[in-house]
């Protein structure tokens, strides 16, 4: 009987190891009788062991997980950039095409204006929200119903009459672009390692910046040959084969790995909340809003008319050294992410002495007398901002990782991003203001220069009371 003690199921000289034989047998539970094991020659010796029941069959062996940062990881992570790039390509690419858009519906530089500023503030209204629904519903069904979005807005914008049609195409291609960073960083935070995480960041956000420089060439050469709507439809067309690959390849996590059920689930608020009173994302919030601004600003408008009317730059120089400075310091990016997933501890010091070159050399140039900086000092500037915009993928992604789990960094990521680019509309707007006032290129730079040192100041306080901390295996 099942759970007796050794006399009630062995006979004198039995072993007192209740259905255990020293060969590993052991005894089922469960079974009501017992089948002899013992050699024949071994009945009625002394010592004779009353035979055992048969072995319970070995568990079925679990398959092995799937590694992380393999080649597996590489290649979900590299069809995820493929879609962010292709988002950066979208959200860049109009200005390729605005001689083209103002002809074809009748529209002035104010009005045309509206389809860039749409689609960015749809882009960064959305981040929080997409953050949460990265956290709920995956990656990989994000990334999906994004690079859907983009390729709908896409084939409207190709195929709109009127500029209203122009708008809400735009406005698709903003939504469909406002999931696709946050849920690469995502796979990126469930596919590698934690020392890896911060690299691999970087690299993706050198895969959006080659994505950006890459919009202007293809789509010009696509509108000559093949026409508005064919260009913009064969565009579409590559981002659906892009969602195809999403759905053939990625996964949201490995094989053998806990699900997100391991972290119960939150409300979105309470997501929000979590978010915010963590070290980590407070410290990428701040970092974000300190180093991305002053060159995003440049790029999206003011550098251009900066170097020509305020510097005397001749305008194919003032191109070719905004585009020249952003595309060759791309290699900072992940270099600075491989060191600082090696030594975690080097970001503080790093982050310091960047928000301080950061301010100093913005209060430099508006506070120079005479009105005009040297060039040697403008040319500087540039190079740490550029610097800068491309280190803060790998920064402010990983401070905001520090402290929570992985399955819910979409939250954080979202308020992070959130907060450089909210900051970025708003010093860009601020300089127009200023320039529409009569005043110079000094003066509009005052709010991008106040907002990078309050910004840095929040974090420097920050770094230094309490100094960032990873979660092992988060």
């Amino acid at each position: 009987m099942s759970g007796a003690g050794p006399s009630a199921e062995h006979p004198a000289g039995a072993s007192r190891s209740a259905g255990r034989r020293r060969d590993g047998y052991v005894r089922p539970h469960s079974s009501g009788h017992r089948v002899s094991t013992a050699p024949a020659h071994a009945a009625g010796s002394r010592g004779h062991r009353t035979p055992a029941s048969p072995a319970a069959p070995p568990p079925a062996a679990r398959p092995a997980a799937e590694p992380v940062g393999g080649a597996r990881a590489w290649l979900v992570w590299g069809i995820g950039v493929g879609v962010y790039f292709l988002a950066m390509f979208h959200r860049n690419g109009l200005g390729a095409a605005a001689l083209e858009a103002q002809e074809r519906f009748d529209a002035g530089p104010a009005l045309l204006s509206m389809l860039p500023m749409l689609q960015l503030l749809v882009y960064v209204l959305l981040q929080v929200p997409t953050g949460l629904l990265a956290d709920r519903v995956g990656p990989r069904a994000s990334l999906i119903a994004g690079s859907l979005l983009m390729a709908a807005g896409v084939a409207v914008f190709a195929l709109a009459p009127s500029i209203e049609a122009a708008i809400a195409g735009r406005v698709l291609i903003g939504m469909g672009d406002a999931v696709t960073f946050l849920n690469v960083i995502r796979l990126a935070a469930l596919w590698f390692p934690r020392a890896r995480y911060a690299l691999v960041s970087g690299l993706t956000g050198v895969a959006g910046g080659l994505g950006q420089a890459a919009s202007v060439a293809p789509l010009s050469f696509a509108l000559h040959g093949l026409g508005w709507t064919g260009a913009f439809l064969a565009f579409s067309g590559v981002t659906l084969a892009m969602t195809l690959l999403v759905l053939l390849v990625v996964r949201d996590r490995p094989s053998g790995r806990p699900a997100a059920g391991a972290h119960p689930p939150v409300r979105a608020l309470e997501s929000i909340a979590e978010a915010l009173r963590t070290h980590g994302p407070r410290l990428g919030l701040a970092h974000h809003a300190a180093i991305m601004p002053p060159f995003t600003m440049l790029g999206v408008l003011w550098g251009y008319p900066f170097l020509v009317e305020g510097m005397g730059f001749a305008p194919a120089v003032a191109g070719t050294l905004l585009s020249g400075i952003g595309a060759a310091v791309l290699w900072v990016s992940p270099v600075i992410g491989l060191l600082a997933g090696r030594r975690p501890g080097v970001r503080r010091p790093l982050a310091t002495a960047l928000v301080s070159l950061f301010a100093g050399g913005w209060l430099t140039v508006v506070g120079w007398p005479g009105g005009l900086p040297p060039t040697w000092l403008v040319l500087a500037v540039l190079v740490v901002s550029a610097s800068g915009a491309v280190i803060a993928p790998a920064l402010s992604f990983d401070f905001a990782r520090d402290g929570l789990p992985a399955e819910r960094t979409g939250v954080a990521s979202g308020l992070v991003n959130m907060s450089g680019f909210l900051t970025t509309v708003v010093v860009t707007v601020a300089a127009g203001v200023v320039l529409e006032a009569g005043a110079g290129f000094q003066a509009a730079f005052v709010p991008v220069t106040v907002t990078t040192a309050l910004a840095g100041g929040i974090l420097l306080t920050l770094l230094w009371k309490r100094p960032p901390r990873t979660v092992a295996g988060g």
